[in-house]
């Protein structure tokens, strides 16, 4: 056995499991290792031949096993548990081998570790997986940043088990250092707003249009069909046809209105907040979640204030113009995500092509859509641009949709139907295409209150004034 697999992989959870038999499905041979034997079992099990995928439980036997220089990646919970496996790991290792973390570690996490190893001769990449269970298994979107050289040794394997864009691979080298875990954390951030939009367009056709499940479904169905065509919009159709097997109702209808998070949006909204990036969509996605998690109080304040009756709509022109608020809606979140991304570039020395970035999330990652081929072909038409709106091919795009999203925010904020997501969406297009803004009155109130000085429109200078004098 010594010496014999191509690929390590360290934590064999769901996600785990489906990325290695992934990688023996594409004719490369793998050892896995997890402390819990059951894991072992179901991998040995399922992998069916041992000369092709194998593990155990114990570290020694996984490392040697492995032919070199060593490529191990671990699918193991971001934080402690990495340091620990990496701890465990190190003394068994040889210089030049590779340690890959494929978990949605913080930045600069990676930052540390990959110092800390490049001194005892290990090269270590973090490479942002995309796709959840089933695309780890039928192909994710992968996002690897660190050592150039030791990710020319993964390269054929990630390229073989990543999802495919017209046959093109959804992987490439984004940058050094954390390049590959800073982009997933901000994929995270954008799938956080595009989820939040999705959701807030049901709630609006529900309580505006009337729209039942089975209408719901097919209206997103059909949107699948057209220039919205993603996988939330896909997924969305599916749930809300879903049965509920504990009543005769439909699943979506029992499900608490409490939505989780595991930290990613949040960490994209503080750093964008520490790089002076505006990404409102993606800020108030994060705090509606928070927003969910005050059940108990919502349900006393739903009782304590009047609420307005919905007034009713034309069905067929609200189901358009939804249509459209949301595509406008998805540009913005987009666009707030590549802005950062190129931003953090230059701030981190990360090198990134935004125009690569947009090419591999077409497909296998959870915000991949149709509208990624377009954002692709945005940056590659021009590397600097340094916001998707300034991008001629968008324009027509923005403009023949931005009505429809000022039409759905008056009738919510009228009508006491909460679109956040969709509101900030505007007002941030709103402000950026603002040649000016109301902030020369803030300027002013800074100057008076702490001496803070300000611009003037009419001459060059640093100015302050003694207010009221």
């Amino acid at each position: 056995m010594a010496n014999t697999y191509d690929f390590g992989l360290v934590g064999l959870g769901v996600m785990g499991r489906n990325f290695i038999l992934n990688v023996v499905d594409n004719g490369f041979t793998a050892f896995g290792n997890d402390l819990d034997g059951e894991k072992v079992a179901a991998l040995i099990n399922e992998g069916g031949d041992t000369e092709k995928v194998n593990a155990s439980t114990d570290a020694k036997t996984f490392v040697e096993a492995l032919s070199t220089p060593r490529k191990i990646m671990l699918l193991v919970p971001a934080g402690k548990i990495v340091d620990a496996v990496i701890k465990n790991l190190l003394p068994l290792l040889d210089e030049g081998d590779i340690i890959i973390d494929g978990g949605n570690s913080f930045y600069t996490d990676t930052d540390r570790r990959e110092a800390y190893l490049k001194d005892k001769g290990i090269n270590f990449f973090g490479a942002g997986v995309s796709g959840g269970a089933k695309g780890a298994r039928r192909g994710p979107s992968i996002m690897p940043g660190g050592s150039r050289e030791a990710y020319q040794h993964v390269k054929p394997i990630f390229e073989a088990v990543s999802a495919k864009y017209h046959g093109e691979p959804c992987v490439t080298y984004l940058g050094p250092k954390s390049a590959g875990n800073y982009v997933k954390m901000v994929h995270n951030g954008i799938e956080y707003a595009m989820m939040q939009l999705t959701s807030e367009i049901y709630d609006i056709l529900k309580k505006a249009g009337g729209l039942s499940n089975q209408e719901l479904h097919q209206t997103y169905a059909s949107w699948n069909e057209g220039r919205l065509q993603s996988f939330l919009v896909e997924i969305t159709a599916a749930i809300l046809a879903q049965k509920d097997d504990l009543t005769d109702g439909d699943l979506v209808d029992m499900i608490l209105d409490k939505a989780k998070q595991k930290g990613t949006g949040k960490w994209t909204s503080q750093n964008a907040m520490d790089l002076g990036i505006p990404v409102p969509t993606i800020d108030i996605a994060v705090s509606m979640r928070e927003i969910s998690a005050l059940k108990e109080e919502r349900v006393k304040a739903d009782e304590l204030y009047d609420r307005p009756s919905p007034e009713p709509v034309d069905k067929n022109v609200l189901i358009k113009d939804a249509e459209q608020a949301l595509y406008f809606a998805f540009i913005i979140a987009y666009t707030q995500g590549m802005h950062q991304l190129a931003d953090a570039s230059k701030e981190y020395g990360y090198e990134l092509d935004l125009g690569e970035i947009a090419k591999i999330w077409r497909a296998g990652c959870i915000i991949r859509a149709a509208l990624l081929a377009d954002i692709t072909e945005a940056f590659q038409a021009d590397k600097d641009l340094p916001n998707l709106l300034l991008s001629p091919s968008f324009v027509g795009k923005v403009q023949s949709t931005v009505a429809a999203a000022r039409k759905l925010v008056s009738y919510g904020a009228t009508n006491g139907i909460p679109l956040p997501g969709l509101s900030n969406s505007l007002t941030y297009f709103d402000a950026y295409t603002s040649e000016r803004l109301p902030l020369n009155v803030i300027q002013g109130q800074r100057d008076y209150f702490g001496s803070h000085t300000y611009e003037r429109t009419d001459r060059e200078g640093i100015f302050h004034t003694e207010w009221g004098s």
